[in-house]
C-alpha cells in the first residue's frame, strides 16, 4: 500500500518569471506543461509565488513589469482553475487545499514597483499581493538590502511608513534579503507578526543571506516563521540535502518546529528561462549553486520525508506545511476601508 505523500508549503519560488520569460519566446503554456506537474509531483499544498524586479526593469519600469508578472499569475490561475486558486484570504486556504486544488499567495520579493508612492502598497494589496518584502539585496527608498549592509542604514521614512501601511492592509512584512541594521529596525517597530520567506542560520554558513540565531528568535517572537532557503551557497560550502536539514534542525531547535517552514528558492530551472537570473545574487558565478535533490519542485516529496525521519512526525509535518498554513490562515485577513 502506497504511503501518502506529505503535504508541503513552500515559501519562495520565482516561477512566474520564469513562465513570463517563456511565454514571451512562444510557449503557450509553461505553467502548465512543466510548473504544475512538478508542484503535483512534489505534494505541494501552498505555494507563495514572488513578483521579482530584474535588473533590467529597477526604476520605472518596475511597476509596468510587475504588473505584467501579476496578470501571468492571474491567467495562469484562470486556465487551470481546476488545480490551482489564488487565495487572497486566509480563510481560503485550507478549503482551497481541501478541494485538491494548491494554495496560491501572492507576494513582492523588493518594493522596486512601488518606489516612493506608498499608495501602490494599496493597489497591490488590491492585485492580490499578500506579502512583501522592502528590498531584494539592493537599496531602494525604504531600506537597505543585504547588499548594502556595509553602508548601515536603518529603514528610511518611507521604510517605516510602509510597515505601518502593510499592517494595517493585512500584509505580512517579509525580512529576507534586508539588511542586518534594517531588520533590528524593522523589529523594534512592528506591531504584526512578520516573516522570513526564505532564509537560512549564519551560525552554520556564515553569508549575509542568512540570520543569525538572534534574528530568528526574533522573528518568531513577532508571531512569524523563519522558511529555510535550499540556495546551496546559504547552506554549505559543498551543500547536500544534509546539510539543509542541518539548517533546519538547527533553527527548530532555536524556536521549534511551530516557527520553522520551507523556502526552497529553487533557480536551476529558472535560470534556463531567465538570464542573468544569478545577477546580484552574493554568489561567485563559477561555483555551481545547485544541491541535487533539492533543485526543482518535484524534489519536495522526498525531503518531507527526509523531514519526518529526522524531527519525528509531528515537527516534521509541521515545518513541511502546517506553520506555513497556520500562520497565514491567522494572518491574511481583508484590509480595512
Amino acid at each position: 500500500m502506497a504511503v501518502p505523500m506529505l503535504p508541503v508549503a513552500d515559501c519562495h519560488n520565482d516561477l512566474l518569471l520564469g513562465v513570463l520569460h517563456q511565454r514571451e519566446r512562444g510557449l503557450a503554456d509553461p505553467f502548465g506543461d512543466f510548473w504544475l506537474p512538478q508542484l503535483r509531483a512534489g505534494g505541494v499544498a501552498l505555494q507563495v509565488l514572488p513578483v521579482f524586479t530584474e535588473e533590467q526593469h529597477v526604476g520605472e519600469g518596475a511597476l509596468r513589469r510587475s504588473l505584467q508578472v501579476l496578470e501571468e499569475a492571474r491567467r495562469l490561475a484562470d486556465v487551470h482553475a481546476a488545480d490551482v486558486a489564488i487565495c487572497e484570504r486566509g480563510d481560503q486556504i485550507r478549503p482551497t487545499i481541501e478541494s485538491g486544488r494548491i494554495a496560491l499567495v501572492l507576494a513582492l520579493e523588493g518594493c522596486e514597483p512601488v518606489g516612493h508612492s506608498l499608495e501602490l502598497l494599496d493597489t497591490f494589496h488590491r492585485l492580490g499581493v499578500r506579502i512583501a518584502s522592502m528590498t531584494w539585496n539592493r537599496r531602494t527608498m525604504m531600506a537597505d538590502g543585504v547588499g548594502e549592509q556595509d553602508a548601515g542604514g536603518r529603514l528610511t521614512t518611507l521604510g517605516l511608513e510602509a510597515v505601518a501601511e502593510m499592517e494595517r492592509l493585512g500584509m505580512l512584512v517579509d525580512v529576507s534579503h534586508l539588511s542586518e541594521t534594517g531588520f533590528w529596525h524593522l523589529a523594534s517597530v512592528a506591531t504584526r507578526p512578520f516573516v522570513a520567506s526564505h532564509s537560512s542560520c549564519r551560525a552554520l554558513q556564515p553569508h549575509p543571506r542568512n540570520l543569525t540565531d538572534e534574528q530568528i528568535r526574533a522573528v518568531a517572537d513577532s508571531g512569524g516563521f523563519v522558511a529555510v532557503n535550499g540556495f546551496g551557497p546559504f547552506l554549505s560550502d559543498a551543500a547536500t540535502v544534509d546539510s539543509f536539514l542541518d539548517h533546519v534542525q538547527h533553527a527548530v531547535a532555536l524556536v521549534g518546529p511551530e516557527r520553522v517552514a520551507l523556502g526552497l528558492d529553487f533557480m536551476r530551472d529558472l535560470v534556463d528561462a531567465v538570464d542573468p537570473v544569478l545577477s546580484g545574487a552574493l554568489v561567485h558565478p563559477d561555483t555551481p549553486p545547485w544541491v541535487a535533490g533539492l533543485e526543482r519542485p518535484a524534489d519536495l516529496a522526498a525531503l518531507a520525508a527526509r523531514l519526518e525521519e529526522t524531527l519525528g512526525p509531528r515537527a516534521g509535518r509541521q515545518v513541511a506545511a502546517d506553520t506555513v498554513i497556520d500562520t497565514l490562515t491567522r494572518q491574511l485577513a481583508p484590509a480595512p476601508r
